[in-house]
């Protein structure tokens, strides 16, 4: 992996895991966003499956909301949202872009409807979408990619994906038969030439060996959702 790109976070929201009703759920999510993107998370990927499209479109404006304020206040903030599988709400809601499950539609898909000239504004990868003078191209989306195999990964830079997620690294908690990848395998898959993050069962302890494998960074719901998210930045940030 290229020594250009800084270790990156990538926070994948699940409201549903907060205490309380509806109306909390959605405050304390809309809370932690702010508190991600204010403490160095680089990306958000608004995961609310359950949610039907204009409550999701809803939570996303607002989301973008709160990201747009902590840039004007902190400059060095360039934090970006991502929508699940949902380009149709990234656009409605100006969001960066999207995550893309395997099976889900092409990046190709995602940037015929990107057409009209969004333009992404990741913190870690613009060197990606950078022209040889160090200028960004044409405007294109964010496009993250769930991998589960080096095919998939390999796949995805074909595809010209932003970025892929690599998982389950690690057994999952709650979640005993899924079969965890391992640090070998996200190693091959972080020898592609696309940013590759760990997802699954990463934790505090163990997130550093995925750094040494080669990955470009951590992707978690937990690990950011339950706890301090400046802590976590600033502990992961000094393993490298």
């Amino acid at each position: 992996m290229p020594s250009v790109f800084k270790i990156c976070f990538y926070y994948i929201t699940d409201r549903a895991a907060f205490p309380g009703d509806d109306r909390t759920r959605r405050l304390r999510l809309l809370d932690k966003i702010s508190e991600a993107a204010s403490h160095g998370v680089d990306y958000i990927q608004l995961r609310e499956k359950d949610l039907p499209t204009c409550e999701l479109e809803r939570l996303a404006r607002d989301a973008m909301s709160i990201i747009r304020e902590v840039r004007t206040i902190g400059q060095d903030r360039q934090c970006a949202l991502l929508i699940n599988s949902r380009t149709d709400v990234a656009l409605a809601a100006d969001a960066n872009g999207v995550h893309l499950q395997a099976d889900d539609v092409s990046p190709e898909e995602v940037r015929a409807a990107w057409s009209h000239g969004k333009s992404g504004e990741g913190a870690c990868f613009d060197e990606i979408r950078a022209g040889s003078d160090g200028k960004k191209s044409t405007p294109d989306p964010l496009i993250a990619v769930s991998c589960h195999s080096l095919r998939e990964v390999t796949q995805a830079a074909a595809n010209r994906a932003t970025f892929a997620v690599f998982a389950p690294v690690f057994e999952k908690k709650g979640f005993p038969a899924t079969r965890a990848a391992g640090l070998d395998a996200l190693g091959e898959a972080s020898l592609v030439k696309i940013p590759v993050l760990a997802l699954g069962g990463v934790s505090l302890q163990n997130a550093h060996s995925c750094l040494r494998a080669g990955a470009a960074g951590i992707a978690a719901i937990r690990l950011f959702q339950e706890n301090d998210i400046a802590t976590i930045v600033e502990q992961l940030r000094g393993q490298k």
